[in-house]
């Protein structure tokens, strides 16, 4: 990754934090690393929130870069889980082999927020 995609990647992610329910939106590599982004400006991470979204981090760097339905049911545009005390949707990016992870309020409308972020990201990889 360039740090030309790095920065393009920063200045996204901090338009994705004009959204009120979003917390964080970072984008990680393969590993399930953050190499942009992180949590919103000004918010403290609830305890344990670091540790937590570290774990989800990793899976879901390994869950969004699988291919096996891709060829039946089409790739993957987004994975969306809601839980009592968050929303996480994650989007890969194929070709660059990145994701993006976002962590909202759980009353996010998931829907809304999956629009926002393609509309924001469009053309980007």
């Amino acid at each position: 990754m360039t740090n030309i995609h790095t920065e393009i990647y920063d200045e996204k992610c901090k338009r994705l934090f004009e959204e009120d329910a979003i917390r964080f939106a970072g984008i990680l590599d393969e590993k399930g690393e953050i190499i942009s982004g992180g949590f919103k400006p000004g918010l403290t991470p609830l305890e344990g929130d670091e540790v937590k979204l570290k774990s989800f981090m990793e899976f879901v760097s390994k869950t969004s870069i699988r291919k096996e339905f891709d060829q039946s049911l089409g790739p993957i545009n987004y994975l969306a889980a809601r839980r009592d005390k968050a929303v996480l949707i994650s989007f890969p990016f194929p070709v660059s082999r990145t994701t993006l992870l976002i962590s909202a309020e759980p009353s996010a409308n998931i829907e809304t927020l999956a629009a926002h972020v393609v509309e924001i990201f469009s053309g980007i990889e």
